[in-house]
């Protein structure tokens, strides 16, 4: 089993032999409905939702046929882990119920709206020895492991996500709906400490910001330049990670992406450029791309990150490992929204 990551459970108690993990949904509006659509589909018994509005009971009702109640609590007792897909300010109240009764839980991003409310949660899992995975969902995207080495030595990364205004969310501004994904990214390559975050943002349809742009700088050096806006006409999800190794392009909206890598031997100083005609655009390709440069093409389609980080998330549950995406690397990345958040409030516009 891997070593626990600080502040995160050390559990033990595996699930019963030959018995599915008994799993339910709390909150099976636009997002929660995936969850249970897709929990239908893995090695596990959807045994309930629940959800406060009727609309979405009798959906879950017909849907999947499975029991739905207004109140969540109606779940103990009769389920091991729950997915919990509630507006962020109910998080940590839904969460813990879950916890503190013996109930292993995915909480969808953000863990908490604060980083104090996200350590409480941490501090319950690991009171009572239960599994805490956040649904930092990016993570699960196959071509992040692709592009892992270059992460690890980045310098500059720099990402955009824009979506059109849908009316969601809108308890939370833009960083903790949009820009936590990238957070959480940029975290889980670069592995330093924050030094400096510099931020701007504003409101324009909500009382939250709905368009935030931070630069952050890392105790080794690297840089992060993150956009994220809620008000777009189109959406737009777009990163790039450069490092003294090479660059990494991704589009997560049209689901394709770069690598580009020095090749074995490059060394730049024993270069003749003076062997080919620059002026022949075909030429200079080639001398770059087929010597010096190594180019791969990722795929960030393939497969289905929600029903992987669920599927993950059910092996945790029988198996007692730790998450990949843990309680702690939540609060991180909420402790690094409020960064920006606060920087923001410098900067705020009226």
């Amino acid at each position: 089993m891997p070593e626990p990551r600080k502040g995160n459970p050390s559990v033990t108690s595996k699930q019963p032999l030959g018995r599915k993990v008994r799993i339910g949904v709390v909150g099976v509006g636009h997002l929660g409905k995936h969850h249970a659509r897709l929990l239908r589909e893995l090695d596990c018994e959807l045994v309930a939702v629940a959800d406060p509005t009727e609309a979405a009971r009798e959906h879950a009702q017909k849907t999947w046929g499975v029991r739905a109640y207004a109140d969540h609590r109606e779940l103990l007792g009769q389920v091991d882990a729950v997915s919990v897909v509630v507006p962020t300010k109910l998080h940590r109240e839904v969460a813990s119920v879950f916890l503190e009764n013996g109930v292993d839980v995915l909480v969808e991003k953000p863990i908490a709206r604060t980083s104090a409310d996200g350590q409480a949660l941490v501090d319950l899992a690991t009171r009572h020895d239960r599994i805490l995975q956040v649904g930092h969902v990016e993570r699960f995207n196959p071509a992040l492991r692709g592009i892992e080495e270059i992460g690890r030595s980045a310098r500059y990364i720099e990402s955009h996500r824009l979506a059109p205004f849908t009316f969601r969310s809108t308890d939370i501004g833009v960083v903790l709906d949009l820009m936590i994904h990238d957070l959480d990214l940029v975290l889980a390559l670069v592995r330093s400490e924050i030094v400096s975050v510099e931020a701007f943002g504003g409101a324009v349809f909500t009382p939250a910001e709905d368009m935030a742009s931070a630069i952050i700088k890392f105790a080794n050096g690297a840089v992060a330049h993150l956009t994220a806006n809620r008000v777009a006409l189109k959406p737009l999800r777009k990163m790039r990670v450069f490092s003294k190794e090479g660059y990494a392009s991704l589009d997560f909206q049209t689901g394709q992406g770069m690598l580009v890598t020095k090749a074995p031997g490059w060394d730049f100083e024993k270069l003749d450029l003076n062997a080919i005609d620059r002026s022949q655009m075909g030429d200079l390709w080639k001398f770059v791309f087929d010597g010096l440069l190594k180019v791969e093409n990722l795929q960030l389609n393939e497969g289905n990150p929600l029903q992987e980080e669920l599927a993950a998330f059910l092996r945790c549950v029988q198996d007692r490992s730790v998450p990949v995406v843990t309680g702690a690397d939540g609060v991180a990345a909420v402790a690094a929204a409020e960064q920006v958040m606060a920087a923001i409030a410098k900067n705020r516009w009226h």
